[in-house]
């Protein structure tokens, strides 16, 4: 498949390298000029990389957004990323868009748009695939309908109140449980034992009234 992306940080360059090393083609909109070139020289298989704003029709069409099977939107802004689906969708007619949604509180929205909006990178790139089984589809509804949610949080790079300790340690809120971390280009699956690093993406399961408790323990914001 042909997919573009948005953006280019920790989320969008873990899953273009993951869809590259199956073969399919990418191209990725970056609008900071020191991660592009970043990108450039570290992604497998020579992807196409545009230096510009992706909720930008001229940058789109610069990546080829008119003939891409999959649209993606991995920015950590969720109105860029509702900006940029709907133009690939109106504009360029991408028969499927999938976006990143960095409060899970918003997924509603994409939805209703017409937008697969969903919280975990391993999530994407399994729902491009269609691998999706009928037990993901449940486990996910079931989480729905308990109040649940999948929550991505970044730890700060400095004053990280949680770094060089582990899981095991933390003082978390009830029924919140932390799945894996993104660390640069790797996914790490989370044990008791488990250490987290400054900068580390941690997605967890959580009530979605604890959400913001999650947090604040985290990052101490």
């Amino acid at each position: 498949m042909y997919v573009v992306i948005n953006g280019g940080g920790k989320v969008a360059s873990y899953l273009a390298r993951t869809l590259l090393e199956r073969g399919h083609t990418v191209a990725l909109i970056e609008k900071r000029r020191e991660v592009a070139e970043k990108l450039a020289g570290e992604l497998p298989g020579d992807p196409l990389i545009i230096l510009g704003d992706g909720c930008d029709s001229v940058y789109q069409e610069d990546a080829g957004v008119g003939r891409a099977d999959v649209f993606v939107a991995a920015t950590g802004d969720d109105d860029d990323n509702l900006v940029s689906c709907q133009l690939a969708k109106t504009a360029f007619g991408v028969p499927r868009t999938v976006s990143r949604v960095n409060n899970p509180k918003n997924e509603r929205i994409f939805n209703a748009l017409g937008i697969e909006g969903i919280s975990s990178t391993t999530i994407i790139s399994r729902m491009i695939e269609e691998e999706a089984t009928i037990g993901d589809i449940r486990t996910l509804a079931a989480l729905r309908k308990g109040n649940m949610a999948v929550v991505e949080i970044e730890l700060p790079t400095d004053r990280c109140v949680v770094c060089d300790k582990a899981v095991a340690e933390l003082k978390l809120p009830v029924d919140c449980i932390l799945v894996a971390l993104i660390r640069e280009d790797e996914v790490i699956t989370v044990h008791g034992d488990t250490t987290l690093k400054p900068g580390d993406v941690v997605i967890a399961f959580t009530r979605v009234e604890h959400e913001a408790i999650l947090k604040r323990a985290l990052t101490g914001a």
